[in-house]
């Protein structure tokens, strides 16, 4: 079965461009169920995103926030919001990604006063349920910006139509004072998540401890633990380990280098807890991966991943 990934870069922001600069609106009718791994993996990105479950339950991931989306549930996840979606079958969730610019150009007194509360503001995310009115409004207005997607061609004056009452709801009633302390400094444990996250990039091949990583902050071990939990569910180490082995396997991909060699060259100093630890990550050993994947690329989707890749 095809799978689709998502590319993002050495701080997991989304690399993909969602529309043109003349019209940067996309529309993604996606099913995490066919993502790697069964999820959309960590990832943020400048433009604001609306998603809705169509059919099954989705996971969302937002720093250490969990949110269930129940079927005929959404999501708004406002820009540099880190998040992830992880699904434990089929589950059919359409969603749009656009600039904020398309709802009205900066420097003009829309944008100045009805857009750039949302944007500077303490929300990360707005969970949208059917069963609160105004909520149910935009669920609705949503999947009519759906149907215009698949129905009318992506007719651009209704979509802006449609997503202008989007954005009038939400801005009415968005409670904008009452977010947890957790999010309001999700913010500020990015920007660390993301310092360490490039330390590791640049020196995973060296033998790199838990106290250096913690270092490039600077923070305590116990702080850099914390960080990385809360916002993404895992260790440094862990994540250092899973770096390297997506290093290795892109060496498997493109090279024809040993196995020994990719995994000394990727900061393993023993080549069977490298074998064991990728086999644990691809559910195939090293040589078999290479067998399937040497020698090209498949693309599959508009929102392929690769955060130099964290699969």
């Amino acid at each position: 079965m095809d799978t689709h990934k998502i590319y993002t870069d050495d701080t997991l922001r989304e690399t993909v461009v969602h529309g043109s600069q003349a019209y940067p609106f996309a529309f993604y009718p996606e099913n995490i169920w066919e993502f790697d791994f069964h999820r959309i993996d960590w990832h943020w990105h400048h433009e604001l995103e609306f998603l809705f479950v169509d059919k099954g339950t989705a996971i969302c991931f937002a720093g250490d926030n969990r949110i269930e989306l129940s079927e005929g549930s959404g999501i708004f996840i406002n820009s540099g919001t880190l998040h992830q979606y992880e699904a434990k079958s089929s589950v059919f969730c359409p969603n749009i990604v656009f600039d904020a610019t398309l709802l009205a150009p900066e420097d003009t007194l829309i944008y100045e006063k009805y857009v750039n509360p949302i944007l500077h503001s303490s929300v990360a995310f707005q969970v949208l349920q059917p069963d609160v009115a105004w909520q149910y409004h935009i669920l609705e207005t949503l999947n009519r910006i759906f149907s215009v997607q698949e129905i009318d061609g992506g007719n651009e004056l209704r979509t802006m139509q449609l997503l202008l009452q989007c954005w009038d709801v939400l801005y009415q009633n968005m409670n904008m004072d009452s977010i947890s302390p957790a999010v309001r400094h999700l913010n500020h444990r990015q920007a660390k998540l993301q310092t360490m996250m490039q330390y590791i990039h640049n020196h995973y091949k060296d033998a790199i401890t838990l106290d250096m990583i913690a270092n490039s902050v600077p923070i305590s071990k116990s702080g850099a633990l914390h960080i990385f939990r809360s916002c993404i569910q895992t260790s440094p180490v862990s994540y250092l380990i899973q770096y390297r082995l997506t290093q290795a396997a892109a060496q498997l991909k493109t090279t024809q280098k040993s196995v020994s060699f990719v995994a000394a060259d990727t900061g393993f100093s023993d080549a069977g807890y490298f074998c064991k630890k990728f086999k644990q990550r691809y559910h195939m050993s090293a040589n078999e991966y290479r067998r399937q994947n040497s020698g090209f690329y498949s693309v599959y989707s508009s929102r392929e991943f690769s955060f130099s890749k964290n699969s």
